[in-house]
């Protein structure tokens, strides 16, 4: 009887034993599992963050590359020299139309970055009515017209879904903003002048600088889904900081040159001269 008994108890000694053993099995399998979830959210995450800026880069880039461009069978003295090729606003929102634009300052805002440009059929994807398309794609002018096409960005909060998105507003339907990225949270826009050797912020240009923009500095943050976690990150003021909404965040540079960019009587004289004059 005794031996029956210890049997008894030995094996309900293994049973609570292999059932220990097992929970702790399914909590580290669960914790691995756990674990993985956040990693995997995580790079997906960064890679989102990485896509929304880049792709935000390349937006506005080509817009930036495009900026003074003129056919050739549109004549300097035409109205299209009457105006820059860009136009920008330090932390502050763009208003007003083409021929008189000033900058409202609105607290922790983005900068805003205007375009301008000669559209034709080479320089902007057509619309099906034969119009030159803006950078929404939206008609401008009349079929097979050479209209001037001014393009303005800024990045801002959505009043429909709160969330950050980089804005475009096209001359084909003025006043009338659409986002074009979502997660732009920050857009910061620095210029190189003629001659220069630094990139300054719009706040600094005088009206005549504006003619003389040979480069344009582009910085884009992106914010990604709140995490629960304080992340440290560098914005584009190269202000490291942390982000205590558990958002990670990325900013990333980009440098365009405005290849359009109108060279100087003296620049063009200098260029004039013989190939002999010229110090390699």
């Amino acid at each position: 009887m005794n031996a029956e008994r210890r049997m008894r108890a030995h094996t309900l000694l293994e049973v609570l034993i292999a059932m220990l053993v097992g929970l702790l099995v399914l909590a580290a399998a669960g914790a691995l599992y756990h674990a993985q979830r956040i990693a995997q959210r995580r790079a997906d995450d960064a890679f989102a963050l990485r896509d929304a800026a880049g792709t935000a880069l390349m937006l506005i880039g080509q817009q930036v590359q495009m900026a003074g461009f003129r056919p050739l069978d549109v004549g300097a003295s035409s109205s299209s020299s009457s105006w820059s090729p860009v136009f920008g606003c330090a932390s502050a929102r763009m208003r007003g139309d083409a021929a008189q634009l000033q900058c409202d300052s609105v607290r922790q805002s983005s900068d805003a970055l205007l375009v301008r440009y000669i559209g034709d059929a080479v320089s902007t994807w057509p619309t099906a009515s034969g119009q030159v398309s803006d950078c929404l794609g939206q008609g401008v002018g009349m079929p097979a017209e050479q209209p001037l096409v001014a393009n303005r960005f800024d990045a801002h909060v959505s009043p429909s879904t709160g969330e950050p998105e980089l804005y475009c507003e096209g001359s084909g339907r003025a006043g009338v903003p659409q986002p074009v990225v979502s997660g732009i949270e920050q857009l910061r826009v620095r210029y190189l002048r003629r001659g220069d050797t630094q990139f300054v912020r719009a706040d600094v240009m005088r009206p005549d600088d504006w003619r003389n923009v040979v480069a344009v500095h582009l910085c884009v943050q992106a914010r990604g889904e709140a995490m629960h976690a304080r992340v440290r990150y560098t914005d584009c003021d190269e202000r490291v900081s942390v982000a205590h909404d558990g958002r990670a965040r990325v900013a990333l540079h980009r440098i365009v040159a405005l290849r359009n960019a109108s060279v100087r009587s003296d620049d063009r004289a200098s260029s004039a001269r013989p190939a002999r004059e010229v110090s390699q």
